[in-house]
C-alpha cells in the first residue's frame, strides 16, 4: 500500500512510501493523524489498486457496547460521504482500534473485548459495498489483527510495535518534516482545566465577572452601549495579554506582588503525567494570567462580535502568543463554566489551523464541540479544516473586514501642511467579524447588528456584508454543513439553537451535558 502525505512540508507533498503488512500499517497510524490516538477508532480510506491512503475519520470508542452499532454505521457513512464529496469514493478501508488496557487488563483482553465492535465496523463498511482489508487492535505496545488468520505473522498473543523512530515510515516522516505531537490524551490535557486547588479562586472570579458582564451582553441589541463597552474592554485586555505573552519569559517576582499568586496549584503533578516540556510551558503561561483577567476575557468572548474580532490575531508574530493565550483561557474554564470554553477553544483551533498545525486544530475544535455541540463557529471551522480548505480565503476575509471597520472609524486624513505633517496617526483598532453560520442574513438582522443609520456608515455596513457573504460562499464551496460537523451524530436543522447569537447566563450548579461521544470527522 502506498501513502501520499499531503502536507506542506517540502518534499512530503510528493513523497510516496510503500507499506507492507500489518506491522507497518500500525506504525504509520500516528504519522497519518499527527498524534498517537488513544481510546480511538480510526477508519482510513484506500484508493486504487495499490491502496493509496485517502480520507480518514476518528472518534472516541464508546464506553457502552450498546452504542457500537450506531457508531459503526455513522463512521462508515461519514468516511464514504466525505471521500465521495471530494470526488474519490474509497475502494477499501482499514480499521484501527486503539485503547490502553484498564488496570489489571492485558492487551489481548482489550482485543477480545473490542472484537464485536471490529466485526460491526466491517459489516457497516460492507453494507456500503466497500471491503475492509485490515482491522487492527493496538493496545499495550502490541498490535492484533482481526482479519489475518496466519499465526506466523499475526499471532493471537499480539506482535510488539516497532521501536519509536526505527521504521521506514518514521525515517521517511522525519525526512519530510512530519511531526508526531505525542498522544491525543496529552494534547487534550493542554486544553482542559488542571483540576487543582487554584480552581476555587478562578471559579470565584468567573462568578463575579458573570454578574457584571453577562447582563450587559444579554441586554439590548448587539450594537448597544453595554455590548460595545464590554467588547472594547475585552479586546483591549486581550491586546495587553498578547503583548505580555509575547515578551521574553522572566522569573516570577519574589512574593508574586503582581497579584498572580492565585494561579492553579498542583502543576507539579501534571508535569509528571504529561510531557514535561509542554506542561512546564503551560504552567508558565498560566502564571501570566490572574483569575480576574482570565474571567473578564472568558465572559467577554461569549459575545459573538467580540469573539469574531478576537479571531484577527491569526498570523504573524502575534499568532503564537495568541494561541498560548487561548489555551490558557481554556484551562481556566472550570466547573460550572465548562461550556464557556467553546469560545477560547474555537479560537485556539482557528489559530492552529491558520498557522498550519491541522492536528492540533482538530483536537481543539473537537473539544470545543464537546463543550457545546451546537457551537456553530466551531462546526464551521472544524468542517473546513477536515475538508482541506485553504485557510487563506478566510484570513483574507478577516483582513477585509478589519480594514473596512478601520476605514469607517478613522477620521479623514487632513491635507499635508506644515502644521499637520508631523501629526501622529491614530492607533488602529483590531478585530474582524466572522460569520458564525452559513446562509443568507436578512437585512433586519444586519441592521440589528450594530447598524448605524447615518449616511456615512453605509459604505462600512456594505463592506461588512460583502465580507460575510464572501466567507459564506467559501464555506459552501467547500461543502461546509453545520449539521453533522460536530462530535455527535447529525441533528435535524429544527433542533439546532443559535448559541452564537446570544450567550445564556452561567449555571451556578456544576451540571455537565452527557451523551454519546460522536464523530470528529476527518481526524
Amino acid at each position: 500500500m502506498n501513502t501520499n502525505h499531503h502536507e506542506s512540508h517540502g518534499p512530503s507533498s510528493t513523497q510516496q512510501i510503500t507499506l507492507r503488512g500489518p506491522a507497518e500499517l500500525a506504525d504509520a497510524l500516528p504519522f497519518m493523524l499527527g498524534f498517537h490516538p488513544s481510546d480511538s477508532v480510526v477508519l482510513v480510506a484506500l484508493h486504487g489498486e495499490r491502496g493509496r491512503f485517502g480520507g480518514r475519520v476518528r472518534v472516541g470508542i464508546p464506553s457502552s457496547p450498546y452504542e457500537w452499532s450506531a457508531t459503526a454505521d455513522h463512521l462508515a457513512e461519514c468516511l464514504v460521504e466525505g471521500c465521495t464529496r471530494r470526488g474519490d469514493r474509497p475502494d477499501a478501508i482499514v480499521v484501527f482500534l486503539c485503547q490502553d488496557p484498564a488496570p489489571g487488563e492485558t492487551g489481548q483482553r482489550v482485543m477480545e473485548r473490542l472484537r464485536p465492535f471490529a466485526q460491526r465496523l466491517r459489516t457497516a463498511c460492507g453494507a456500503l459495498d466497500i471491503p475492509v482489508l485490515e482491522a487492527l487492535c493496538i493496545s499495550d505496545g502490541l498490535y492484533f489483527s482481526y482479519c489475518c488468520p496466519d499465526a506466523r505473522c499475526c499471532p493471537p498473543d499480539g506482535t510488539p510495535l516497532a521501536l519509536s523512530g526505527t521504521s521506514v515510515m518514521a525515517a521517511s516522516a522525519a525526512y519530510a518534516g512530519i511531526q508526531v505531537r505525542g498522544s491525543l490524551k496529552d494534547m487534550e490535557a493542554r486544553l482542559k482545566p488542571w483540576g487543582s486547588e487554584g480552581d476555587a479562586a478562578q471559579r470565584a472570579a468567573l462568578n463575579d465577572a458573570a454578574a457584571v458582564i453577562v447582563p450587559r451582553i444579554l441586554a439590548g441589541a448587539p450594537g448597544g452601549l453595554g455590548r460595545l463597552e464590554t467588547r472594547e474592554t475585552t479586546l483591549a485586555l486581550v491586546r495587553r495579554l498578547i503583548a505580555r505573552f509575547a515578551a521574553p519569559p522572566e522569573p516570577p517576582p519574589a512574593g508574586d506582588g503582581a497579584g498572580r499568586s492565585a494561579v492553579p496549584a498542583g502543576l507539579a503533578g501534571l508535569v509528571n503525567g504529561a510531557a514535561a516540556g509542554t506542561a512546564t510551558a503551560d504552567a508558565r503561561d498560566d502564571a501570566l494570567l490572574t483569575p480576574d483577567e482570565a474571567a473578564t476575557v472568558i465572559l467577554g468572548l461569549q459575545d459573538r462580535d467580540t469573539r469574531d474580532q478576537a479571531a484577527e490575531w491569526m498570523e504573524g508574530p502575534e499568532a503564537a502568543p495568541a494561541l498560548r493565550l487561548w489555551r490558557a483561557l481554556s484551562r481556566r474554564c472550570v466547573a460550572p463554566y465548562q461550556e464557556y470554553a467553546a469560545a477560547p477553544l474555537t479560537l485556539a483551533g482557528w489559530v492552529a489551523w491558520s498557522t498550519g498545525d491541522e492536528p492540533s486544530a482538530r483536537v481543539a475544535l473537537g473539544l470545543a464541540l464537546e463543550a457545546d455541540s451546537e457551537y456553530l463557529f466551531a462546526r464551521l471551522l472544524h468542517q473546513a479544516c477536515n475538508e482541506g480548505l485553504d485557510p487563506e480565503s478566510l484570513r483574507d476575509c478577516l483582513r477585509k473586514e478589519r480594514d473596512a471597520r478601520l476605514a469607517a472609524t478613522s477620521p479623514p486624513t487632513p491635507a499635508i501642511t506644515g502644521e499637520s505633517a508631523d501629526r501622529d496617526t491614530p492607533e488602529r483598532s483590531q478585530g474582524p467579524n466572522l460569520p458564525s453560520e452559513p446562509g443568507p442574513i436578512p437585512d433586519e438582522a444586519t441592521r440589528a447588528d450594530g447598524h448605524d443609520p447615518s449616511p456615512a456608515a453605509e459604505p462600512r455596513d456594505r463592506r461588512r456584508q460583502q465580507a460575510r457573504q464572501a466567507a459564506r460562499r467559501t464555506a459552501r464551496q467547500a461543502g461546509l454543513r453545520a449539521a453533522g460537523a460536530g462530535r455527535g451524530p447529525a441533528r435535524a436543522p429544527s433542533a439546532t439553537r443559535r448559541r452564537d447569537a446570544a450567550p445564556r447566563p452561567p449555571q451556578r450548579a456544576a451540571v455537565r451535558r452527557t451523551g454519546r461521544r460522536g464523530t470528529r470527522a476527518g481526524e
